[in-house]
């Protein structure tokens, strides 16, 4: 049994690689775990988590674990293909409309996620496919507008020029309530072109 001191469970750690490689979010649980198997080779940021264990028989003392913010633990597989330059990240709603701010990318309008769809900008039925690259978030009203067609063929205007994101970006997209020691750590990792990083650093208010 352990006792979490934090009440606050919904905060999660970056994990990454004992070279500094951004790889995913894990849950507090997984990170003490691989803190108690000694899988952890430093960790960086505020603490958010003090798990207080059992009672160690010998000397009395109750054991207790940091959870910090970044974590970085050793493994036994080389995470390379994460970060060359042919790596894409797997394509989801979810990372898709925080790629696009949850904007529509014809009107330019902010809505939720519910009123919210994925558009090909080279629709499917002209030879259009399913990537990064040809995909940007479009309200339910302006996808239904355009169609089957391109935005030309519709006379609409796209706002912006889809991108695939980095491995790095794609962890920033797939984050939940991200703290400032995790979010600066995972600019550093950003592309210096990056149009990811020009929006998060602009307070995800404005499309660049």
């Amino acid at each position: 049994m352990h006792r979490v001191m934090d009440t606050d469970l919904q905060l999660q750690v970056l994990r990454t690689d004992v070279a500094g490689m951004p790889l995913e979010w894990i849950g507090y649980q997984d990170a003490v775990r691989l803190i108690a198997l000694g899988q952890v080779s430093y960790s960086l940021g505020r603490t958010l988590y003090r798990i207080h264990g059992g009672i160690n028989a010998l000397s009395g003392q109750q054991s207790v674990v940091d959870v910090d913010a970044i974590i970085a633990s050793y493994g036994t597989h080389s995470h390379s293909q994460l970060f060359s330059d042919s790596y894409t990240p797997p394509l989801s709603n979810k990372a898709l409309f925080r790629r696009d701010q949850f904007l529509c990318l014809y009107c330019g309008e902010q809505f939720p996620h519910a009123l919210l769809s994925r558009d090909h900008v080279n629709p499917l039925s002209q030879g259009g496919v399913d990537i990064w690259g040809n995909v940007v978030t479009a309200c339910k009203r302006c996808n239904n507008h355009k169609a089957g067609r391109t935005p030309e063929q519709a006379g609409m205007e796209l706002l912006a020029i889809p991108f695939t994101p980095t491995h790095a970006e794609y962890v920033y997209l797939q984050g939940r309530r991200i703290l400032a020691d995790q979010k600066e750590f995972l600019l550093s990792h950003f592309p210096r072109n990056s149009r990811l990083r020009q929006r998060v650093e602009c307070g995800d208010e404005l499309l660049a």
